[in-house]
């Protein structure tokens, strides 16, 4: 029990840290390379790898099978949370959260243990909502802003995350779908859509949204590669060779970005 708070208390403090941490790269470099940044599979990463040392890697290796469905759920978050922004900043919050809710307790009851169906989740969730606001809702990219983070802004970002990394290591020790759920809770597409919403509109922040919906691909690039290697490699190992990988797929989708643009 005792390495256990540890763990999550360690956890807490390393996933706000490294949240803090990212957004002031993405607020002095711009979109471009924040927007990058933004999709790397950060608290994924902590989360999976404090999970693994609190339970071991075969039952890390569980938790990183259920994340591909649960980042299929955090993009109809934000696709929901863009159709909703222009008519009301609270209307979109409230009801893209009520949808992840929703499709979170669908998860936690069927449940998700199977990395196929887990992806098959994901890419119908991808397809799904790239489509509606690529064709149906027409977003178009913007040009480049800088998103302004206040002090106030970074730190509630930074402890919202911990938060949530807290949540899901505890949760280890009550069910790795729980903890697979918990682990994409949407921290960074949150404060990003309403931070963007309330500096430069909900057109801004569709944009972005739909820039994070193709760069989800590093995560669940991430969360497949940990399923594999964690049971191979161990957890230290695993998270390094996986979380590479998740570089490389980050690399190949900002090199098409800019390339389409």
């Amino acid at each position: 029990m005792d390495s256990l708070i540890f763990q999550t208390a360690a956890s807490f403090i390393f996933s706000a840290l490294v949240v803090i941490v990212i957004t002031i790269v993405a607020e002095r470099y711009g979109t471009k390379i924040g927007g990058l940044i933004g999709t790397l599979p950060t608290t994924v990463v902590i989360a999976l790898l404090f999970i693994g040392l609190n339970r071991g890697e075969v039952f890390a290796s569980e938790v990183a099978s259920i994340t591909p469905a649960g980042m299929g759920i955090n993009l109809v978050f934000l696709c929901v949370f863009v159709l909703l922004a222009k008519k009301s900043l609270l209307l979109a919050l409230a009801c893209s959260l009520a949808s992840w809710v929703l499709l979170a307790s669908i998860l936690f009851f069927l449940p998700i243990t199977n990395i196929f169906l887990s992806l098959f989740i994901y890419l119908m969730f991808l397809v799904c909502t790239f489509i509606v606001l690529e064709y149906w809702k027409k977003i178009s990219s913007m040009e480049s802003k800088k998103i302004h983070y206040t002090p106030m802004k970074i730190l509630l970002r930074g402890l919202l995350a911990g938060v949530v990394i807290a949540v899901a290591v505890s949760f280890s020790s009550v069910g790795s779908v729980l903890s697979g759920i918990f682990t994409v809770f949407p921290v960074v597409f949150l404060s990003t859509m309403v931070i963007s919403v309330r500096e430069h509109g909900s057109e801004f922040a569709g944009g972005i949204a739909k820039s994070m919906i193709v760069g989800s691909c590093s995560v669940v690039g991430f969360a497949s590669a940990a399923y594999i290697l964690y049971p191979i490699y161990g957890i230290m190992w695993g998270t390094i060779e996986s979380f590479l990988v998740s570089l490389f797929i980050a690399a190949i989708l900002f090199v098409a970005e800019k390339k389409m643009s």
